[in-house]
């Protein structure tokens, strides 16, 4: 029986997609409330999702590069990409589902497991960029209380400062808002087996504590902003 690797690559933009708008660019495509998957021509598939990742399943970078600067062409506002993950599954027929030295094995690759793989590489990526965003907020915000620990004044006018806080509410009202990143996706229900597989991968990417994480920052950065208004 042979064994064979199958690599998911993901790749997170700063900006969110529309579904709908990228049926419309992308005829042939498979939709379902939390995906488009679409077909690449010479092998491998392409899954956006709307929260701005896109993952190639079996695409050499060549491919990738090619479709990603095809969505490019699609939507302009796609500037520069913000964050990237990779991961490699091993289907082997005659072993165990199941993660082994950090490595998950599944028995056999079906394209709604490709896709339940899929969509957690994408919310690592996804969850990448916020980590990234709110770290340097979190930095900025530090800068304003020193500054107001050392000198008893912050080194804003009153309506930048103003600015920065309502960065900072937009910031975590959007992060909050991305909670349906840890959903778990419907083809789970129907493969038990899959289930299994992605409670393995949630663990491997620690996406809830990296939730629980930027939660956990975002307070912070909250709770300090509100004693520099007051």
């Amino acid at each position: 029986m042979t064994q064979l690797h199958h690599t998911f690559h993901a790749t997170a933009f700063e900006q969110n997609f529309s579904l709908k708008s990228l049926a419309e660019h992308y005829p042939t495509a498979r939709l379902s409330a939390q995906e488009a998957s679409v077909d690449i021509f010479g092998g491998g598939t392409m899954f956006l999702y709307p929260f701005g990742a896109v993952v190639f399943h079996q695409s050499d970078p060549a491919r990738r590069d090619a479709e990603l600067a095809r969505l490019r062409s699609f939507f302009p506002e796609l500037r520069v990409k913000v964050a990237g993950e990779e991961h490699t599954v091993l289907e082997d027929p005659g072993g165990v589902t199941g993660v082994t030295h950090g490595t998950l094995t599944i028995v056999q690759m079906t394209a709604k497991r490709a896709s339940v793989i899929a969509l957690t590489v994408a919310q690592s990526a996804a969850m990448e960029y916020y980590e990234h965003l709110v770290e340097e907020l979190g930095a900025r915000t530090n800068v304003l209380v020193v500054r107001l620990r050392e000198t008893g004044r912050v080194p804003f006018r009153t309506r930048a400062l103003h600015r920065f806080i309502g960065e900072s509410i937009e910031v975590r009202s959007e992060v909050l808002s991305v909670l349906h990143l840890l959903d778990k996706p419907d083809a789970t229900w129907d493969d038990p087996a899959m289930d299994a597989i992605y409670e393995d991968l949630q663990d491997q990417f620690d996406l809830e504590d990296r939730f629980a994480a930027l939660e956990s920052k975002l307070r912070i950065v909250q709770e300090a902003l509100e004693l520099v208004l007051d």
